[in-house]
């Protein structure tokens, strides 16, 4: 569980504000960091992110690239070998797809190759929920998770964005850093004010319970509360397990909810085949299939491009009563 928000030394932030901040801090800390993406410098970036980062760092470290995500991913993997600690900044998670060959089959395999190490982080502001449409909604973090030599962090708080994204830039190898763009100016909550990080690899049990658990991660862990909470009034305690890292996984704390409280439920933005989902549930049929009473359910978004039309957008993804069908399905047994 994350620390008590109301002891002082804590700071009211938003998510957005949070990323901003790791960021900032990081850069005073190191001053081998820099960040390379679109839009970054002048305008401060599509979400404004970086904004008055350009008037503190300079342009040799807030460096605004052309349209050419390929490119400047493959320049952040050639300076990360040189002893750099770049951070590459995507505007949207879907077009990090247009990096694709120097993610997987460049900055993944250098150190399995040569030992060496490839500091560097790629941020990509991912998922759906802002009516933005099949291009500007997706939420890639499978792709990457099923890559040898990638870490893929995923977020649900403003504590857990500032502490994972400084973790990210401290590790010594590739960091995929998903944060989720309908969080950035709807989550707010104290964090410290002081330097502290979190671990990549480990999960957070954000809600404790004995009756059902639900692992998710990012702006699910939102919806899944909020189930919970509407359970709990009909007499049905639920357990919400934020996985914070999607890959590597904390099976220690996925297996110990379950094995509590012997009834589990899958929960993610992405589409639902072959997915996180699935190996989730592949991991707690393999190593805790004694601890089960009944199925393991998968609650996500059906295996579609993301609407635009509101309507059609909230049919999408997973909602509260969506989670409650599950759980009223699960309970039974």
């Amino acid at each position: 569980m994350q620390p008590n928000p109301n002891q002082d030394g804590q700071k009211e932030t938003l998510f957005i504000d949070a990323i901003s901040q790791a960021l900032w801090e990081e850069m005073e800390r190191d001053p081998s960091i820099f960040i390379i993406g679109e839009d970054i410098g002048v305008y401060g970036g599509a979400f404004k992110v970086t904004k008055g980062f350009l008037d503190h760092f300079g342009p040799e470290r807030i460096i605004d690239a052309p349209i050419a995500e390929e490119a400047f991913t493959g320049m952040a993997v050639g300076a990360a070998l040189m002893g750099m600690r770049p951070i590459v900044e995507y505007q949207y998670a879907d077009f990090i797809s247009c990096a694709w060959d120097q993610i997987v089959n460049v900055a993944a395999k250098y150190h399995y190759r040569t030992r060496d190490a490839v500091p560097m982080v790629m941020r990509a502001p991912s998922g759906a929920g802002l009516r933005a449409g099949p291009f500007h909604s997706q939420s890639p973090e499978g792709w990457f998770a099923h890559v040898p030599g990638l870490k893929v962090v995923m977020p649900a708080t403003p504590y857990d964005a500032k502490g994972l994204l400084k973790a990210a830039i401290r590790d010594n190898n590739p960091v995929i850093y998903f944060e989720h763009k309908y969080l950035y100016r709807r989550l707010k909550e104290p964090i410290p004010t002081e330097d502290y990080t979190v671990p990549i690899g480990k999960a957070d049990v954000q809600r404790e319970g004995n009756d059902v658990t639900i692992v998710t991660y990012a702006a699910m862990v939102q919806t899944a509360l909020a189930a919970a909470e509407k359970a709990q009034e009909k007499g049905i305690s639920v357990e919400v397990v934020d996985l914070r890292t999607i890959y590597p996984l904390d099976k220690e704390t996925i297996l110990n909810s379950v094995a509590k409280t012997n009834k589990a439920i899958m929960l993610y933005e992405d589409t639902r085949t072959l997915g996180i989902g699935a190996e989730v549930s592949a991991i707690i049929a393999e190593e805790a299939f004694e601890s089960l009473d009944g199925p393991i359910l998968r609650v996500s978004s059906p295996d579609a491009p993301v609407p635009y039309s509101p309507p059609l957008e909230d049919y999408f993804l997973p909602q509260v009563d969506d989670v409650m069908n599950a759980i009223d399905r699960l309970s039974a047994y």
